[in-house]
């Protein structure tokens, strides 16, 4: 049986350096409480920290606090976006491989990839982790789904797309071995309660806690 774990899902940290898509900054956490996480995480290694979209706070602040407690994170940036403004650029990707951190790709832009059509599927789903890879100098085969959404259409395409690892934002238990792997999204107003509950074990189980109408009937053992 695989062990429990839990996947944190970071957005954006501190000050935001562009401005924020509609409902975005419900996903932006101060300084302050992305370190109350970390120091969390650095206890506890049944928790895995993952960062979306590609954000300059990725390098500018995420990087230096995670090689200081010697963690290890999953970046998964918007290849399109790369180098523009409040975005990581090519030489940030690098340095997070650099320093041990795994890329994997959140697609080209915020598109949901139960609407692509075959031309936009190719670029969400094929064009980006091509583009990061070749950025970043190491092959990305792992996902993050833009919004969480996704159907059996969409799992469909990333497994012919040779996605080893596929990340929602159902949120609750995760197991270690599983293709699609659980995330909790930190909020804007997480605090210290929100860190005990979210992350206390009850009865050998986390706490469900986040979203789960994304979830299918028949996914489970995936």
């Amino acid at each position: 049986m695989s062990a429990s774990l839990i996947n944190l899902a970071v957005h954006g940290i501190g000050r935001p350096a562009r401005a924020l898509d509609p409902g975005e900054e419900e996903r932006w956490v101060s300084v302050e409480q992305f370190e109350q996480v970390l120091d969390i995480v650095t206890e506890r290694d049944d928790v895995h920290l993952t960062f979306d979209d590609g954000n300059a706070s990725d390098v500018e602040i995420a990087l230096p606090r995670l090689v200081e407690r010697e963690l290890i994170a999953e970046f998964f940036p918007l290849a399109g976006r790369i180098g523009q403004r409040g975005s990581v650029d090519s030489d940030g990707l690098r340095e997070l491989a650099r320093a041990g951190m795994t890329i994997g790709s959140h697609g080209w832009d915020q598109r949901d990839w139960r609407r692509l059509d075959g031309r936009h599927a190719h670029q969400e789903l094929e064009v980006a982790p091509q583009v990061l890879g070749e950025l970043c100098g190491e092959l990305v085969e792992r996902f993050s789904l833009p919004f969480g959404a996704y159907d059996r259409r969409v799992l469909d395409r990333l497994k012919r797309a040779g996605a080893t690892r596929v990340y929602t934002s159902d949120g609750g238990v995760a197991h270690e071995e599983r293709w699609l792997q659980a995330r909790i999204e930190l909020p804007h107003d997480l605090d210290q309660c929100w860190i005990d509950d979210t992350l206390s074990i009850t009865a050998g189980l986390y706490r469900r806690v986040g979203r789960a109408a994304a979830r299918f009937v028949g996914f489970a053992g995936i």
